[in-house]
Parts: structure tokens; C-alpha cells; sequence
């Protein structure tokens, strides 16, 4: 069960950030109005929230989950893929070590987005992507076995309409693996129920379980239809905003 999420609002230059998408420019007060509801969402679910204020050194900042990985045992600082995107950590560092008392970092030439990495109980998938290296991956793998979490390799580096592990795949809980068509038939799935995701649906994969909910982003019949053919209860909120700028659900909060 998580108790907690640090968010931070999308600040005036949210237009400004990294994406790899043509959907249009974001609109600024749409995206805060979303964001608001994405708040309002997690409090339902019982988390008490810590809001920072915006980062207007870095457009890309509202994305709070690349910059650490938390989990029970402790908390692990990342050391982003983009340029652009390292001075989030340092802004992350004091908030991170008020909730946790052991807090480890990605050091170079490692890199690593928290985007990329998918839990699912005690294992937890590492994406080898276009912000993950070989050489971050392997220092989370350190942290996290160190633990005793059981951390497994996933090279999603082929697949072009993915930025992060996690825009294809969510543990919603129960076994259960949400995860787009383009990914389904890799064998790290082998264990779990797949709910699959149609690849006219692709960007809904990235929904989050939240306690006794399942965030998922509005406008994907099927997913929604999915979540609850299987006994899940959706939580459905507009997303459109932060589509543009290649966000999802899971990459506004980081929860614990």
C-alpha cells in the first residue's frame, strides 16, 4: 500500500521540453488542470501528497519519476539519459532524504531514467532504452540485489515507439501485466496475465495501480474494458497535455 507521492507542477516552459512525439504544442493552463486532477486522483487513492513548487530551470521537471527509484528498502537517485534532465536530480536530492534514511545514486558513466524501471513485488524490470545504459542499469541492479529484490534486464532499445520501459508496460498488481501488443510476446511476461494492449491503444499500457485503483489515462475503451473484465477498478483522467511532451501516468509522481 502506498502512503505517499511527491509531485511537481509543469511550470510556463512546460512547452519547452524534450519529446519525440508531433501531437501539437501542450496547452499550459490544460496541463495544470490536469495535473490538479492527477492530485486530486492520488489523494482519493489515500496518499498524502508533497507538492514542490515548478522547475523553471528544467521544462521537463513535472516528469518527477525519472529522477529516483523508490522503494521499501530504500532510495536510489538516477542520473537521467537527456543533458538537459541531470539538474532535476540535484533539485530531487533534499526531498528524496527526508522521506528516506538510505538513499544510493547513479554515478557516471551510468545513466538511468526511472521511466524505465517496472516493479512487480519483489523483481523489478530494468529497460535498456534510449535513457538507460548498460552501465546504469547494472549499478541499480547492485542497489536493488543488495536489498534482496531480484532485478531483470529488458532491452527495449529495437522498439521505436517507446521512449521508457514503462510507456509499454505496468504491473497492475495480482499477477497481472498491462502491456502493449508490440511487447506482449517477450518471454519476461511468461509468468503473469497479460492484459494486452491494442496498438491503436498503445500509450494507455502506461496506467498505474494505485492502492485498490488503477490510474489509466481517458480516451481507451479497451484498456478500461480490460481492467475491469479482470476485477480492477479504473481511475480515468485526461492525459492529452502530457501526451505531447511524451508523459504518462506513472512519470507525474513518485509513490511510496
Amino acid at each position: 500500500m502506498f502512503k505517499n507521492a511527491i509531485v511537481r507542477a509543469p511550470g510556463e516552459n512546460f512547452a519547452e521540453g524534450l519529446t519525440t512525439v508531433d501531437l501539437g504544442i501542450p496547452q499550459y493552463e490544460k496541463a495544470i488542470e490536469q495535473h490538479a486532477r492527477y492530485c486530486e486522483a492520488l489523494q482519493a487513492c489515500g496518499l498524502e501528497i508533497s507538492e514542490l513548487e515548478a522547475d523553471l530551470r528544467h521544462a521537463d521537471s513535472t516528469f518527477v519519476e525519472d529522477t529516483a527509484v523508490l522503494t521499501e528498502r530504500g532510495a536510489v537517485l538516477t542520473r537521467p539519459g537527456a543533458a538537459s534532465r541531470k539538474g532535476e536530480v540535484a533539485a530531487m536530492r533534499g526531498t528524496i532524504r527526508r522521506f528516506f534514511s538510505e538513499v544510493v545514486e547513479i554515478e557516471a558513466p551510468g545513466t538511468l531514467d526511472g521511466g524505465d524501471i517496472c516493479e512487480a513485488e519483489d523483481r523489478f524490470y530494468i529497460g535498456l532504452s534510449k535513457r538507460t545504459n548498460e552501465e546504469g542499469a547494472r549499478q541499480l541492479s547492485r542497489f536493488l540485489r543488495d536489498w534482496g529484490y531480484v532485478a531483470t534486464v529488458v532491452d527495449i532499445r529495437r522498439i521505436n515507439s517507446i521512449l521508457h520501459l514503462k510507456s509499454g508496460v505496468c504491473y497492475a498488481g495480482d499477477n497481472t501485466m498491462v502491456v502493449m501488443e508490440e511487447m506482449a510476446e517477450l518471454p519476461f511476461w511468461s509468468g503473469y496475465e497479460l492484459i494486452r494492449v491494442p496498438v491503436e491503444e498503445s500509450y494507455a499500457a502506461n496506467c498505474v495501480r494505485v492502492n485498490e485503483r488503477v490510474l489509466v489515462a481517458g480516451g481507451y475503451p479497451r484498456v478500461e474494458a480490460g481492467l475491469r473484465e479482470r476485477g480492477f477498478r479504473p481511475l480515468v483522467l485526461d492525459m492529452s497535455e502530457f501526451r505531447k511532451m511524451d508523459g504518462g501516468l506513472s512519470c507525474l509522481s513518485l509513490r511510496f
